[in-house]
């Protein structure tokens, strides 16, 4: 009986946790499993785990390791990041973030929305770039934060940053961005961007689920949105989550060390596989920047094929892909990402996200290649609307 090939390029979902990241927390599971917050041996051996993690972590993104507050993902850290700078400068209720962000940022300013504070939602231009000029303009006197992120999660377009957080110093505005993308795939240094704020998501990374990091400047006004045993230096409450934290920071560490080499493989599958579908597939557009994005990302979509249709018949061949972002994959609805791009409606619903990682190799392109040129032609051919 022949085995099914399987190949995973859903790296913007999730990633398989590296081996070496797995060794390095297993102690932390059975042997070295004390609270860090106790004062006898094993709980020293659980304190010095953290404080190591949050070395690693700190140095990855040259930060210091007093700035670093570890949480339990990405939407944590977002929130913490929108929310927390919030009871500190209660003369300012308003916020600007654009029209592109991950519902963990969108969803946060509706609800400080409902509780009286304002929101501008920044409009993208159709790579999905926010427009500066828009950006700048609606700057008020009580505006308290600008959150933009650094990669968009589903097509890949990166950000002008470093112009955000100069326009941000300029104003003397708060500067969040979510970079839960943007590590491991180019380079993320927090100076450099000029940021205040910076969230991080380990299993983005090949590390373990269920961990993240807020990066907060020193200096930055913040609250916390979670109280109790004052974990963290009082910013986020609760028993730290030793191998989790453990996992992230080796993460972190290998993401740094393997940069180079992983963006440059990536970049080059990334670029194989779109010119290869463009000559052998009629009626696709590429979605995102075609120059300014990410090194693992490729957003298509096909004129006469549905996207559900498309990820099932992969699925069917071993290949697992998605219809959008992952947390919003299961909505029939257009993805607001790919609304905002303004796309003609004949593509808006035949759109694939395929994101590649460090695993996936040129046999693995070649065979998503055949296998997606097969299923369009077949899709295609079963349509109405295309004959």
């Amino acid at each position: 009986m022949d085995i099914m090939k399987r190949i995973y390029m859903d790296h913007s979902a999730t990633t398989r946790v590296d081996s070496l990241v797995v060794d390095a927390m297993l102690p932390y599971f059975s042997e070295m499993f004390g609270n860090s917050s106790s004062l006898h041996s094993f709980g020293m051996e659980a304190a010095e785990a953290l404080s190591m993690a949050r070395k690693q972590v700190a140095e990855a993104i040259g930060a210091l390791p007093e700035e670093i507050i570890f949480t339990s993902g990405g939407t944590e850290s977002d929130n913490l990041a929108i929310r927390g700078v919030i009871p500190h400068n209660s003369g300012k209720k308003h916020i600007i973030t654009s029209v592109v962000e991950h519902p963990a940022v969108l969803n946060t300013c509706a609800y400080l929305e409902s509780l009286g504070h304002e929101v501008s939602y920044i409009q993208v231009d159709g790579d999905g770039v926010v427009d500066l000029g828009k950006l700048e303009a609606s700057i008020r006197e009580n505006t308290v934060l600008i959150s933009v992120m650094h990669a968009n999660n589903e097509v890949g377009t990166i950000q002008p940053i470093k112009e955000i957080g100069q326009i941000a110093k300029k104003n003397n505005i708060y500067f969040h961005t979510d970079a839960v993308q943007s590590v491991g795939k180019i380079p993320v240094n927090v100076d450099d961007l000029g940021v205040d704020m910076l969230s991080i998501s380990s299993h983005k990374i090949h590390g373990p689920k269920g961990v993240g990091v807020l990066y907060v400047r020193k200096g930055t006004t913040i609250e916390p949105i979670v109280f109790g045993g004052n974990h963290e230096n009082g910013m986020r409450s609760g028993t730290e989550n030793i191998p989790g934290i453990v996992g992230i920071g080796k993460a972190m560490i290998l993401a740094k060390e393997r940069l180079d080499a992983d963006s440059k493989h990536m970049q080059q599958m990334r670029d194989s596989l779109i010119s290869r579908i463009f000559e052998s597939v009629t009626d696709v557009r590429l979605n995102g920047h075609p120059a300014q994005r990410l090194p693992n990302n490729v957003n298509l979509s096909f004129k006469y094929a549905e996207g559900e249709s498309m990820l099932m018949l992969l699925d069917m061949k071993g290949i697992a892909v998605s219809t959008g972002s992952a947390c919003s994959s299961k909505s029939l609805k257009a993805s607001h990402v790919l609304s905002s791009l303004n796309i003609e409606d004949d593509y808006i619903h035949g759109s694939l996200r395929i994101s590649l990682g460090r695993e996936n190799t040129m046999e693995d392109i070649d065979y998503v290649v055949e296998s997606l040129k097969e299923t369009v032609l077949k899709l295609r051919e079963m349509s109405a609307i295309s004959s």
